[in-house]
């Protein structure tokens, strides 16, 4: 038995990103393009095969999220819409923590400003946890469909984050921290989105407490 050889491996990302958006039943769509990629390196030269294959994976999810969204396009709205209802709940809950605590020990942070700073910081972390969080909700809400309702959800804040662009370059410079901390929330969601397809596909219960 022999290894399968280099020129039969197509690029694992684009592999791992189809396999995001492909039914879970559903395995001939990468063995299709596995044989199709291979006869292609062999004739044409990997690098060539490497370009076709990336442009087949883009357009194969363009293809897949349409086909999925168009089977199920009011349980998949329920979803996106849901899901953007709770991330403005869990967005604003970080605040809402801190306010509190700040108000609280208010003399204690007087006089240990570092400490605050640190917490400032965690309170960062739990924003993009919590974001996180709605992902992994909307795509066990949407099971079979979770990277397409996960990234729709995702586009809607980016279309959102991209408007307030817009508003902020009209009254002054954008700052590029601030721009790259925005984009932070869609990326955060997709990522949960991932998360709850990959642990799908490879067939490993969930936690009860998801």
């Amino acid at each position: 038995m022999t290894s399968q050889p280099d020129f039969a491996r197509p690029p694992r990302i684009a592999t791992w990103l189809v396999n995001l958006f492909a039914p879970t039943d559903e395995e001939s769509i990468l063995g299709d393009l596995l044989e199709e990629y291979s006869d292609l390196a062999s004739k044409s030269g990997v690098p060539f095969a490497r370009r076709w294959y990336w442009r087949q994976t883009v357009k194969t999810i363009a293809h897949l999220v349409g086909v999925g969204f168009r089977g199920a396009p009011w349980s998949t709205t329920a979803a996106v819409f849901a899901g953007f209802l709770l991330h403005r709940f869990v967005s604003g809950l970080p605040d809402k923590f801190l306010s509190a605590i700040t108000d609280r020990y208010l003399a204690f942070w007087s006089t240990h400003f570092n400490a605050y700073i640190w917490m400032l910081k965690g309170m960062l972390i739990e924003h993009l946890i919590g974001s996180m969080f709605v992902g992994c909700v909307v795509a066990l809400a949407v099971k079979g469909r979770e990277m397409i309702a996960t990234m729709t959800l995702a586009l809607v804040l980016c279309t959102l984050i991209g408007t307030a662009w817009v508003w902020v370059a009209m009254h002054g410079p954008l700052d590029v921290g601030w721009m790259l901390w925005t984009c932070s929330d869609p990326f955060a969601i997709g990522v949960g989105g991932a998360i709850v397809r990959t642990r799908i596909s490879a067939g490993k219960p969930l936690p009860s407490g998801t």
